[in-house]
């Protein structure tokens, strides 16, 4: 169960941050209105917020999943393999000294941004990607089992993260888009298939029973509703922009 999120509110400098997208510049005001119901949603299933403050010198720091992969008695600080980005974690690390006693971290030359990183149980499966390489995900695999846990890899071709479209929702169960849909690392989950016209929706987040998902996607919404689960919508279209996701804004612990 989750009791905390850290999060950071949005900068102003974020309609300048890293995209692979066509959709355009986020609008900075509809992205803090956002970002606020995205927080009341972390508290609605049960979480205590810590709001980090805008950091203007890095356009890409709302996105705090990246930063660091926090895995119970541990905080691991990541290195990520986008350049911009990689002085985040100095920060990072000092927020994190207040909550756990176990810091670990990726060395150079391994890289690793914690969307890459879906928990199941125990298990840890590693997105290969432009952001996270093989050294990376080899050092988390004996951080992991330092600590009682396995991890393994999964090489993606077309997605940023490996969550960009896949996402655990609980009940032995996956939502799934894309080139994941087919991965034989997945097959033996129950597996909820995201058509392509939605497949932003696979990044969600399973938080203490509920599921926390991008408002938008109906079809996902009633996939999941008719399996079960119980959903709480919350749109990101802004973020959307910069190819975050749910799961991209918080780090859950």
């Amino acid at each position: 169960m989750y009791t905390k999120c850290i999060v950071r509110e949005p900068c102003p400098e974020m309609v300048d941050g890293l995209t692979s997208s066509d959709l355009g510049k986020p609008d900075y005001r509809l992205a803090m209105k956002q970002h606020k119901a995205y927080v009341a949603a972390l508290e609605q299933c049960g979480c205590q917020v810590y709001i980090l403050p805008p950091d203007t010198r890095f356009p890409d720091s709302v996105f705090v999943e990246d930063a660091a992969l926090l895995i119970g008695e541990a905080a691991i600080i990541t290195l990520p393999g986008a350049e911009s980005r990689r002085n985040e974690i100095f920060e990072m690390r000092s927020v994190l000294m207040d909550h756990f006693d176990s810091i670990e971290e990726i060395k150079a030359p391994g890289t690793l941004e914690a969307g890459d990183v879906m928990e199941v149980g125990d298990h840890y499966y590693i997105g290969i990607s432009e952001r996270t390489n093989q050294e990376g995900a080899e050092q988390l695999i004996r951080i992991l089992e330092k600590y009682g846990k396995t991890g393994s890899t999964i090489t993606l071709v077309q997605y940023l993260h490996l969550k960009t479209g896949v996402a655990f929702a609980g009940e032995n169960t996956l939502l799934l888009a894309g080139e994941l849909i087919e991965v034989i690392d997945f097959q033996k989950f129950k597996r909820i298939v995201v058509d392509e016209d939605e497949e932003y929706a696979a990044n969600s987040v399973l938080i203490n029973g509920k599921i926390l998902m991008p408002f938008g996607y109906p079809k996902t919404r009633e996939a999941l509703m008719s399996s079960g689960f119980e959903i709480i919508e919350v749109d990101t279209s802004e973020f959307r922009k910069l190819d975050g996701g749910i799961s991209c804004l918080s780090l859950r612990f």
